[in-house]
């Protein structure tokens, strides 16, 4: 039974974070970026009131790949799309309404305007959904639901065939609502600058830190044998990654390997990547990456992704492997107008929507041919523990997500990006989800897989209050900046 409330309050606090590693990905290396943590409080019809939280790092460089803007530029930009978010739902105006009403209403008032920009789509979109997850949360935790038991129960009033009316009859509650699972795979990004043996890691960049510094010393730590390639779009740095990258596996990787591929919008055309694969599948080595690839992620910048002439050769394409949006997904129409074009599946990630996943689902579910048709991905944007991490983790099992995309275990130092006390919040309430090892709080992947049971509690991802005053706000941010 839905649940109508009224948002009352928001508040937003920022913790700066520094990579132990950089990760090169797309047109960027990300080496540090602050991470932003919301506090809402909301109120049903009866007066009771609850708060609920959500968090994502302001990663520069994706949501916006102007590279005529600063790091900094970016941050600011993300920020302001979330306070212009916050001030949405909080409109007085608004009064009560479902979870569901509220994103409806501010979808259309803060990501609907601004012209066909894709990128600023994307911004616009990052602030509803960093706070759509926060009142997700909290009224999950008013009645004392799990995200899976409050799809079931029809909890957010999550009505799909207000989006497309082909949706209408989609029983999502029997679809989403089933017993979520409670382990998950790790697919362990491999960014384009990684090591990847021990011999790669340069003297002067040795960190002797307690965790992995290059892909072989993640397999042997987590047990890996699933991996996301980071491709930079020139086909003989490509290939010389890829069949490096084969060989490690080769080596260290005895059965199950599987293995996608990001380009992050590096390519001109289709045909490039087809020209590729096939280049790779005459070395010694190849055919061990391509009988392994699963999907094939963004190859084609945002703006073109949708052209004709670009993807031609999608056919071609997929005789190695199914192609996915990801930054081209910037709106709820996107995966509709991907599917037109010969692409075969849509990432998932929460800082683009849990509501737009879900209605993602439901296309998946009115339009697949077969069970391996259409399909999403569960990828990630450097999800950090808790809030972030957690939070993405449900969504994904929601889903049934075999696998999903997970990086900061690599590149951030364990938990340490937290106060003390939330630290250890985190070991108490979720031992199958953290460890400490060799005095390191951090995530605990045991045979390359996440074991997330206790995620399922009341709340979104997270039962326990978050201490905003552990956190900068906004405008004090701002200042020393």
């Amino acid at each position: 039974m839905p649940i109508g409330v009224r948002v009352r309050d928001f508040r937003v606090g920022l913790v700066d974070c520094r990579l132990r590693i950089p990760f090169r990905f797309g047109v960027t290396t990300l080496t540090a970026a602050p991470h932003a943590t919301v506090r809402v409080e909301i109120e049903d019809e009866q007066g009771e009131r609850a708060v609920g939280f959500s968090g994502d790092l302001l990663a520069p460089k994706w949501f916006d790949k102007d590279l005529g803007k600063s790091n900094e530029e970016n941050f600011e930009d993300l920020l302001a799309s979330t306070e212009r978010a916050m001030v949405a739902f909080a409109e007085p105006a608004a009064g009560h309404a479902t979870v569901f009403e509220h994103w409806r209403r501010v979808y259309g008032a803060c990501h609907g305007s601004g012209g066909d920009d894709p990128s600023a789509a994307l911004v616009r979109g990052f602030g509803v959904a960093l706070c759509e997850r926060a009142i997700i949360d909290a009224a999950c935790r008013m009645v004392g639901l799990s995200f899976v038991a409050a799809l079931r129960e029809d909890l957010l009033g999550f009505r799909p065939g207000v989006v497309w009316p082909e949706l209408e009859g989609w029983d999502h509650a029997a679809d989403l609502g089933a017993p979520p699972q409670e382990s998950i795979i790790v697919r362990h990004t491999v960014g384009m600058a990684d090591a990847l043996r021990p011999a790669d890691v340069g003297q002067g960049d040795r960190l002797d830190d307690g965790l992995p510094e290059c892909l072989v010393d993640d397999i042997q730590r987590y047990g890996l044998n699933t991996f996301k390639l980071k491709l930079c779009g020139d086909k003989d740095e490509d290939l010389g990654r890829l069949l490096a990258f084969s060989a490690v596996v080769g080596e260290y990787v005895p059965e199950g390997l599987c293995v996608t591929v990001d380009a992050n919008e590096q390519f001109a055309e289709v045909a490039d990547v087809v020209r590729l694969f096939e280049e790779l599948g005459r070395r010694e080595g190849g055919p061990r990456v391509l009988d392994a690839l699963q999907l094939v992620e963004q190859p084609l910048a945002r703006h073109v992704s949708f052209d004709a002439d670009r993807t031609a050769a999608m056919g071609d394409l997929a005789a190695f492997a199914p192609c996915i949006i990801d930054e081209a997904d910037v709106a709820v129409d996107a995966f509709d107008r991907a599917l037109e074009c010969g692409y075969r599946g849509v990432s998932v990630k929460n800082c683009k929507g849990v509501f737009r996943a879900l209605v993602n689902r439901g296309l998946i579910s009115a339009r697949s041919e077969g069970p391996c048709d259409l399909f999403q991905s569960g990828e990630d944007l450097t999800n950090l523990p808790v809030l972030s991490l957690q939070q993405d983790l449900v969504t994904q099992a929601a889903l049934g997500m075999a696998h999903v995309e997970r990086n900061g275990h690599h590149y951030f130092r364990g938990l340490l990006h937290l106060p003390d006390p939330e630290i250890s919040q985190a070991l108490a309430e979720h031992p199958d989800l953290y460890e400490v090892r060799d005095g390191l709080p951090q995530l605990r992947i045991v045979d390359g897989v996440l074991s997330m049971g206790s995620l399922h509690g009341p709340g979104y991802g997270h039962v326990s209050d978050v201490d905003m005053d552990a956190r900068v706000p906004v405008d004090a941010w701002r200042g020393h900046k």
